[in-house]
């Protein structure tokens, strides 16, 4: 605002001067009249060309404030924005854990749930171990179970975790209390493949395209409720033309028996479904037939040890005969 400097010191000031100089000539009075009269219209002048600058200047002033005015807003109006974006973003902050067995308890080892209590050295505890160590603290020997701990209960309450199945597709967060809960249910749990000595484990989805792609003359297609003729000396992988899901026969020797289980390679999440199987053996020298209708389960893996519920016992007598097995979805009523 240097500008307006130039306004002040020059009322009259400099004009004495041009005719104190105009004096050292020795003029006449008609000069002095002349001199006089330019004196006084050089002023009108000055005065003039003085409010002219004034009013350039207030209209500079103005234009270079509508300037910073408009500059401001255009610098101002995305930073908002950003801080606004920022502070959204803030609001839900990602937390790294070196040792994420602090959100169990160091009892049971189970995720804490609220209520949360801890004894007056504040060694924490969930309330089913608080009864089970009867109100002693395992660590100090003093009591607990009278004390909530509110600042760990904040804590899991508001603290969220990513599905450990995120690698295979699962999006799903969730309470850490919940995480166990919803590992048992997820769609997206791995499973692995049932052919032997193949180490691939994957989404069941991607799994079933494996089988199809990497193992079509291990496995035997089937159709839904269409009986098919299998063996019972050895496991068999069964794979559904359509829909692709792979089921697996196993055969456990035991003593004079042999024990069948039947389940389809997948997690037990409700948008899978629920499958069924109907088994008939029917041997060559006895008559009769051994028959079993059941639900299979769902599992992620085989396993190699003898089952303990949900097998079929065939004595090994039986099984000069043959066998028929009829996959369905849901219930199984039909007939092999």
């Amino acid at each position: 605002m240097a500008r307006f400097s130039i306004s002040g010191g020059d009322d009259g000031e400099g004009s004495s001067n041009h005719q104190s100089r105009k004096r050292q000539r020795l003029p006449s009075i008609d000069e002095d009249e002349e001199t006089a009269e330019s004196s006084s219209s050089g002023e009108e002048d000055e005065e003039e060309e003085e409010d002219d600058r004034q009013i350039e200047s207030t209209s500079e002033e103005d234009s270079y404030r509508e300037m910073l005015m408009e500059e401001a807003t255009r610098i101002t109006v995305p930073l908002t924005s950003e801080i606004s974006s920022s502070s959204r973003d803030s609001s839900s902050l990602s937390v790294t854990l070196l040792d994420p067995d602090v959100l169990d308890c160091p009892i049971c080892c189970e995720p804490l749930k609220i209520p949360i209590f801890q004894c007056d050295n504040g060694h924490l505890t969930c309330s089913v171990c608080c009864t089970k160590v009867r109100n002693i603290c395992p660590s100090c020997t003093l009591p607990v179970g009278y004390i909530r701990c509110r600042a760990m209960e904040k804590v899991i309450e508001t603290s969220r975790v990513s599905c450990p199945y995120a690698k295979y597709g699962c999006k799903e967060k969730m309470l850490y209390t919940n995480r166990f809960s919803h590992e048992k249910i997820c769609l997206f749990a791995p499973c692995s493949c049932p052919v032997l000595d193949c180490d691939y484990t994957g989404y069941h989805k991607d799994l079933n395209s494996h089988v199809r792609a990497k193992h079509k003359e291990e496995v035997v297609p089937f159709a839904w409720d269409v009986s098919i003729t299998i063996r019972l000396d050895k496991n068999t992988i069964l794979q559904e033309e359509k829909d692709g899901e792979v089921m697996v026969v196993q055969v456990f020797k035991g003593l004079h028996v042999v024990y069948v289980v039947v389940s389809c390679i997948a997690p037990s999440a409700r948008e899978v479904g629920s499958f069924s199987y109907y088994l008939v053996t029917v041997p060559l020298a006895v008559d009769g037939s051994l028959v079993q209708r059941s639900m299979m389960k769902n599992v992620q893996k085989l396993r190699s040890e003898q089952p303990e519920d949900g097998f079929m016992v065939i004595p090994n007598y039986m099984l000069s005969g043959s066998s028929r097995i009829l996959l369905g979805r849901g219930r199984a009523y039909g007939h092999a």
